[in-house]
């Protein structure tokens, strides 16, 4: 049986993809300076840190989430054979992703819902994958639920529709643009079939627990999900962070974020919200556990990673 979390109601399960444990700091944060790791370095967890080699550890993955009555599955990873040249690591991937996700007792019929923080190639890739040479949704009776403007703005990027009022000034202008085709392989097939709802992300409830918080930066519209749960909180943290060094460093911007003091600023307001609520993370790209919580200490924030074996979280 897979290891879950509970949070209230909710049995909650990571299924994941890749794992890399040869991260080049300075690619990742290419802003990073000698001090970051030399002060930060002995309070990361040698599961996400290597003091020997100086690289970090990384991976993607989604959360599943199970009520008895529903199944929701929380960003969606990569997907296999997706075309990214320009994101090699994640180029024609051929993982045991759904394999996986069988393990966590649920087929992908067996899906009710698919809630994304944000359209990148590896947050969308599994909604949809190849038969007879075309995409096709993965999971076939989930209601897909995500940012409107996200979804313009990748139509845009792909060539499909333009939206000439985007992105908006307040956003700062853009480091780069989201890779190519990703709306294109991974969303429009699963609108085509009628299983998309595109919604506003200003912090109101979606789903019976379920709210979407704008935290903007890393992508146009990026949402950090917050869940509920017989008066239990918990945050799906979408990619706020990349690595628990930005909770000691939320300065550091990743290479993979879009409007970089945005992010910053939105980086910064989640972790306020994170340790005020004691909220329960669940990450998208930290390695080991993938989940934590962010800590208050003198001179900012901490992560401590949460283990399935704790029991219910309360």
């Amino acid at each position: 049986m897979t290891a879950a979390f509970q949070v209230g109601n909710a049995r909650i399960t990571r299924i994941p993809e890749l794992h890399w444990d040869n991260v080049d700091p300075s690619r990742l944060y290419p802003d990073i300076d000698a001090e970051a790791l030399a002060t930060f370095g002995p309070f990361l967890t040698p599961g996400s840190f290597d003091k020997a080699t100086g690289r970090l550890a990384q991976g993607t993955h989604a959360w599943l989430v199970q009520f008895p009555e529903i199944n929701i599955l929380i960003d969606t990873a990569t997907g296999n054979n997706k075309p990214l040249p320009d994101a090699p690591a994640l180029n024609h991937l051929h993982t045991p992703f759904l394999d996986r996700l069988a393990a966590a007792g649920v087929r992908p019929e067996q899906i009710d819902v698919v809630l994304h923080t944000h359209i990148h190639a590896d947050h969308v890739g599994w909604n949809t994958h190849l038969h007879d040479g075309k995409w096709v949704p993965t999971f076939p009776k989930a209601r897909h639920i995500f940012s409107a403007i996200e979804a313009r703005y990748g139509a845009a990027n792909d060539g499909i529709d333009p939206a000439p009022d985007l992105p908006p000034d307040v956003l700062g202008p853009p480091d780069h643009r989201p890779l190519p085709r990703v709306y294109a392989d991974s969303m429009l097939p699963v609108i085509d079939a009628g299983l998309g709802q595109a919604i506003r992300i200003d912090g109101r409830e979606i789903l019976a627990g379920f709210s979407f918080h704008p935290t903007p930066g890393h992508s146009i519209d990026h949402a950090s999900i917050r869940l509920r749960s017989q008066g239990v909180e918990a945050w799906f943290t979408g990619d706020v962070m990349h690595h628990p060094l930005q909770v000691y460093r939320p300065d550091l911007r990743s290479i993979y974020c879009e409007f970089i003091q945005t992010a910053e600023r939105s980086r910064r307001w989640f972790l306020e919200q994170a340790n005020e609520g004691g909220s329960l993370c669940f990450t998208s790209h930290f390695a080991e556990t993938g989940a934590g919580y962010v800590r208050r200490r003198e001179a900012g924030f901490s992560w401590e990673f949460a283990h399935p074996d704790e029991g219910d979280i309360k």
